[in-house]
């Protein structure tokens, strides 16, 4: 059972996953714009990763006796000055999801609901790799700068796909 503090709180990471999500499609739509489509490939699996993350919390909501409730997502950013001021801006708010997910779990702790915990647990090892994999890709363009290596970094990027995990 669910805290109404609780559901909440879940609810409002729910609609932050989909947030994400958006953010990284119109990452996405960015890069195929200036012609760099491994990068926008590689944002298209993060697209799809943070609708499978989505998804997690709006089952989980809806099996653990509370209510899914979608909100209003506000439309992210459209533009970028250069890939590495996009995948910066991708680590910042990969950091700022893993906050508001320790947050939940703080709360969870509090109200000594240890599903909700056990719940979170599998999101809060997986901002490891999300802040992992968004930090490798800004080192490797501070890396490459704008020059020829940029080519062969957006080759690179374009072979990630998003593959659900086994253990979800």
């Amino acid at each position: 059972m669910l805290s109404e503090k609780l559901e909440d709180a879940l609810n409002d990471q729910m609609n932050w996953e989909i947030y994400s999500a958006n953010l990284y499609l119109s990452m996405a739509s960015h890069f195929t714009h200036v012609g760099l489509s491994g990068f926008a490939a590689w944002m298209n699996a993060q697209y799809q990763e943070e609708m499978f993350h989505a998804m997690r919390f709006f089952n989980y909501i809806n099996n653990a006796g509370g209510h899914a409730k979608l909100g209003t997502i506000e439309a992210p950013q459209h533009d970028w000055e250069s890939p590495l001021a996009a995948f910066e801006d991708a680590l910042e708010h990969e950091k700022g999801v893993t906050a508001r997910i320790n947050k939940i779990a703080d709360l969870a702790v509090q109200e000594r609901n240890h599903a909700v915990g056990i719940f979170l647990q599998w999101f809060i090892s997986e901002q490891v790799e999300e802040e992992e994999s968004v930090g490798d890709a800004v080192g490797k363009l501070k890396l490459v700068g704008d020059g020829g290596g940029l080519f062969m970094l957006d080759r690179d990027l374009g072979t990630r796909v998003f593959t659900p995990p086994t253990n979800a």
